[in-house]
């Protein structure tokens, strides 16, 4: 099928301006200031957008796919993730993860889902293991996993949190060069996510393992840099040798604009900008307390829906369109590997589109070229969602 999308205002994510896009199957054929010849053809499909904005679809680099929680026992396990959760707020490409609890939420459910999912009408990709050391795998071995497993693009672990294995430099360096060895050989991202706890050691274990070893330090993500001003501030140092920093939308109003000030603050330091810097939303990943003897004293879980208040939040602070846009799509894509296929508005990507209204409210998504969503409808459900 092809889509025509007519006077878009077209942010790739940098702003080219008023274009015609036209889609064929599931990729961006052409983008021009003119496409003409195709309406009325009965195979076309004519959008008209008089003006709102067309942007690459969001990409969520930490979701619990199969739901997280759990440190209240069973009975506060997360639910499942569903499509159309995702599609309401302008997601088309996700990460997903374990958390905590490893086992009832196995590798096996996860790649399940990731593919279930992916069948639905979004990309999905998954990393290996949670928060354990050494790796709990599919295959029983890492580079296996990644090289032979579709969807397994990397490893999550946890560090300097109390739940974690607590690694140590040379257990990191082990676990980063088995993933990006086993990334170059599948040509994949061979990437590390890394949970990052409150503990005392923040960063030390990754800047260990670059300061001993010769990994690049692209391949060591490190996520929920938020919680503080000095684990974030230690993320900037990061970005300055070259690496990346995933900072976690709030799971409230007043935790999104806390996190919009993290945010600000990393980008506003020296050799600090948004091409280094993602966030993500930890959707349906549990959000425990702890009081000071570590007892979890209550607990809710994230939205899929906070990476676009996120947005929201730091355009109403008068950030440009184009920077915060690099956080959640052409930086995102450039962590996987993709750039030019995901996280881009431009000829050959992935026809993965969000339409914005003047307010950066979501009229309009299409995943892989289908339409998931227009006028604020939800047309992309799962099987099984009423």
């Amino acid at each position: 099928m092809i889509k025509l999308l007519k006077h878009a205002d077209v942010y790739a994510p940098e702003h080219l301006g008023k274009k015609d896009v036209l889609i064929v199957g599931d990729k961006i054929c052409r983008i021009a200031d003119r496409i003409e010849g195709y309406e009325g053809l009965p195979e076309v499909e004519v959008f008209e957008l008089e003006g709102r904005k067309l942007v690459p679809g969001y990409i969520d680099l930490h979701v619990h796919i199969t739901g997280g929680g759990g440190e209240q026992g069973p009975a506060s396990r997360v639910p499942e993730s569903q499509l159309s959760v995702f599609v309401k707020n302008g997601i088309t490409t996700v990460v997903g993860l374990l958390g905590t609890d490893g086992i009832t939420r196995s590798m096996e459910n996860l790649v399940a889902k990731a593919q279930a999912l992916g069948d639905e009408g979004i990309t999905v990709y998954v990393l290996s293991s949670s928060y354990v050391y050494p790796p709990v795998t599919l295959t029983g071995d890492l580079e296996k996993d990644i090289m032979m497993v579709e969807p397994i693009i990397g490893v999550k672990v946890a560090v300097s949190d109390h739940r974690s294995s607590n690694p140590t430099g040379e257990e990191l360096i082990r676990l980063a060069t088995a993933a990006r060895r086993a990334g170059l050989l599948s040509n994949k991202a061979g990437l590390v996510t890394m949970h990052m706890g409150s503990g005392k050691g923040g960063l030390d274990p990754v800047f260990y393992a670059l300061d001993h070893s010769d990994l690049p330090a692209r391949n060591l993500l490190p996520t929920h840099m938020g919680r503080s001003r000095e684990l974030i501030g230690q993320g900037v140092e990061l970005v300055r040798r070259g690496g990346y920093m995933d900072v976690t939308a709030g799971c409230d109003p007043a935790e999104v604009e806390a996190m919009a000030d993290m945010i600000e603050y990393a980008l506003s330091q020296e050799g600090c900008g948004a091409e280094h810097v993602t966030v993500s939303s930890d959707g349906y990943g549990s959000q425990p307390r702890f009081n000071e003897l570590g007892e979890c004293v209550g607990l809710t879980y994230a939205s899929p829906g906070s990476l676009h208040e996120t947005v929201r939040c730091l355009a109403d602070r008068g950030r440009k369109l184009e920077e915060i846009l690099r956080l959640v799509t052409s930086t995102p894509a450039d962590v996987l590997g993709k750039v030019g296929v995901k996280g881009c508005v431009a000829e050959g990507a992935d026809a993965d589109l969000l339409v914005l209204s003047g307010s950066l409210e979501i009229d309009g998504l299409f995943a892989g070229g289908r339409k998931a969503l227009w006028n604020g409808e939800v047309l992309m459900r799962g099987r099984f969602e009423a």
